[in-house]
């Protein structure tokens, strides 16, 4: 009986340990590629960090506030400095999230990342790096809008009248 036990937590601590250092990659798009083209991209810092994985899935996420015409851009990519960097589509921008909200012409964004991955880090003695909201971004791809509006600015030749002559 002793002997059975034995191998039983042998192979649950087997277990959970391949759990906690398999690697996910379940990203929507090719976040590498994207990041590395000369493309315009717009970038954010997260508003408020929670880092909390001891209550479970969803509890490790950053709050990103948004301008309004980034509501259409087909991706996004979070990128957590020493956690990785993941790609996904938009979906549930809100107004307001744990006690922030939105600035006028901007959304909130709440965007979570894996809690396996988080008590990895943690046990890589790397919690105040994830917990610092600095260390989380949200990449777009330029919105059109604000490209045509660059670019417009970039082509006119502005004219400076000189009071004095």
């Amino acid at each position: 009986m002793r002997r059975r036990l034995r191998y039983i937590l042998i192979l649950l601590l087997s277990l959970s340990i391949i759990t906690l250092w398999w690697p996910v990659n379940d990203s929507d798009c090719n976040f590498e590629t994207f990041l590395a083209s000369k493309t315009p991209k717009f970038q954010v810092h997260a508003t408020k960090v929670i880092v909390e994985p001891w209550r479970g899935r969803h509890h490790v996420y950053g709050i990103f506030m948004i301008p309004d015409e980034y509501k259409q851009a087909p991706f996004f990519v979070l990128t957590v400095q020493g956690a990785g960097s993941y790609c996904s589509k938009q979906f549930g921008y809100k107004q307001n999230f744990d006690d922030i909200f939105a600035e006028p012409g901007t959304y909130l964004v709440k965007k979570p990342i894996r809690t396996r991955k988080t008590l990895r880090l943690i046990l890589q003695g790397l919690y105040f790096q994830v917990n610092e909201k600095n260390n989380w971004t949200l990449t777009f791809p330029e919105s059109k809008v604000s490209h045509v509006a660059s670019l417009r600015i970039q082509n006119s030749k502005f004219k400076i009248n000189d009071p004095h002559k």
